[in-house]
């Protein structure tokens, strides 16, 4: 939303204190500011669920990869090791897609159909600007036949234009007044709105994480050989890969 004072045209009688139009902008700014951030997380949340989603079905990817690897064949030692790895993917898979589901649900949704109010507001602050508008020009049209000569067809003009102006102040007026109350109010809003989503997000990863924990820990114990640490497996690796590096056919010319 974008939000230009009233600049031009302005009659000599100011017809919104400098108070007023200031209070009228700082509190439109803040629903600016409001839609900018809530349209942002909204885009941020959706990155976020759809690299969960990658990151899970890419390692679900790789163990049936593994699984599919002729390795698997020759080794069943090898072969427990994958399929436990694959079950525990494909457990971790589901219950990311129960977390996305969720966040899609009560914080995805909630953040589209709070911003899809912004628009409906941004109409309102241009009619109350169409009406001040109008204001200001037959408030300018007043004060001109006010400054004429008293004669009998300036005194009908003039008639006529305060006539003209009556409902059109009233108009600005009860526009502008509805938007005062209501700006503050919409704006306070937010934190009963959005308390209850940013509960159940916090509770989608709690339960997630916790999730995460028993499926990484069940397969950690199946995958473990006691008495073997990090570093003794790397240092096997190390003593395998030069072993390898040692057959002529792959020894540099």
């Amino acid at each position: 939303m974008s939000w230009i004072p009233f600049k031009i045209g302005q009659p000599k009688k100011q017809i919104v204190s400098k108070t007023v139009e200031r209070d009228f902008e700082r509190e439109y700014g803040k629903l600016q500011q409001l839609e900018e951030q809530t349209k942002r997380l909204q885009k941020d949340m959706k990155k976020s669920t759809d690299a969960d989603l990658a990151m899970s079905k890419s390692a679900v990817k790789i163990s049936q990869d593994l699984l599919s690897n002729p390795l698997c064949e020759q080794d069943q030692d090898f072969l427990h090791m994958v399929t436990a790895l694959d079950t525990a993917m494909k457990r971790m898979d589901a219950f990311n897609q129960e977390k996305v589901n969720q966040i899609q649900k009560t914080v995805i949704e909630p953040l589209k159909k709070f911003s899809s109010i912004f628009p409906s507001l941004n109409m309102a602050v241009k009619r109350r600007e169409q009406a001040l508008q109008d204001y200001g020009r037959l408030q300018a049209k007043v004060e001109k036949y006010e400054e004429k000569e008293k004669t009998g067809p300036v005194l009908a003009k003039l008639h006529q234009a305060r006539e003209e102006l009556r409902p059109v102040r009233e108009d600005f007026e009860a526009k502008n007044k509805q938007l005062l109350d209501e700006m503050p109010r919409f704006y306070s809003s937010r934190l009963d709105y959005f308390q209850p989503s940013f509960e159940s997000l916090i509770r989608a990863q709690v339960i997630y994480y916790s999730e995460m924990h028993k499926i990484f820990g069940d397969l950690t114990q199946q995958l473990d050989q006691p008495g073997h640490s990090d570093e003794q497996r790397e240092r096997e690796n190390e003593t395998k890969l030069s072993e390898l590096r040692a057959l002529s056919i792959v020894a540099d010319d």
